[in-house]
């Protein structure tokens, strides 16, 4: 992964992000890990500190980090609604965004993804191949503190509506994630089909099935175990198979 030299701009480094040549995360082949690109996020704060506000389109935003504008060319299809993609953000052909959508600076959009309406894709947020995002959905973004790592979507992923995804959580190709489905580093994900729980902020598994759920608080809360009262976690309950791709497929007349 290509790393921006200390003495560019963060005009350049900007650039060099929307057109899909620097990255703000990586995925590390040493180490079979996903990490921080932390130089490319100084870049974009530093767009942040050298930007005024001035007013854009009836808004008020920092003249360094206005949103994109996008021609026929690029192979992005923004259906009319409000949506907005920031600078310094990468959108890659084939992507389809529904009002209202907002993709924030730094993030990585890759081929034949769906933003659907209403979703927010956070800073530096990285979202793979033939991803559908559906209505509602909130990816997690992070700037500060610079090591630490967005969210990552990998490849083929479908996310259903509603679904909170934060705190550097990485969801592994071809996962399907259940409408509603909160994930976080304090949202505790139990693997009902290999009967063992993840650690907390641990990756959710290549083609797992991941759904609501909910458990007692335990003996540790006695109090709360007395009144009944239950936490929120994630059950991942079976792999993907024929019969839940078959479920997913995206429905290409609309494409």
């Amino acid at each position: 992964m290509n790393t921006p030299n200390l003495d560019k701009s963060f005009e350049e480094v900007l650039n060099q992000l929307e057109s899909g040549q620097l990255r703000s995360a990586y995925f590390n082949e040493s180490t079979k890990s996903w990490l921080s690109n932390s130089k490319i996020k100084e870049s974009i704060l530093a767009a942040f500190r050298a930007g005024v506000l001035i007013e854009h389109n009836g808004f008020i935003d920092k003249d360094t980090l206005l949103p994109q504008t996008f021609s026929v060319a690029r192979g992005v299809r923004i259906v009319p609604g409000g949506s907005a993609v920031r600078r310094g953000s990468y959108v890659a052909t084939g992507v389809i965004i529904m009002p209202p959508s907002y993709i924030n600076v730094g993030a990585y959009i890759d081929s034949g993804t769906m933003i659907d309406s209403n979703v927010l894709v956070g800073s530096c947020a990285q979202i793979g191949k033939n991803v559908h995002l559906s209505a509602g959905v909130q990816i997690g973004g992070v700037l500060e503190p610079i090591g630490q790592r967005p969210v990552i979507i990998e490849d083929n992923v479908f996310v259903g509506a509603g679904s909170i995804i934060v705190e550097g959580v990485v969801v592994k190709q071809s996962a399907v994630i259940a409408p509603g489905v909160i994930l976080s580093k304090g949202v505790t994900v139990y693997d009902t089909v290999h009967q063992r729980i993840l650690e907390r902020g641990a990756e959710i598994p290549p083609c797992a099935v991941v759904i609501p759920g909910s458990r007692p608080l335990g003996d540790t809360h006695s109090w709360g175990e007395k009144m009944g009262l239950h936490t929120n976690c994630a059950l991942i309950i079976k792999y993907r198979d024929e019969k839940s791709n078959a479920s997913l497929e995206l429905e290409q007349l609309l494409r």
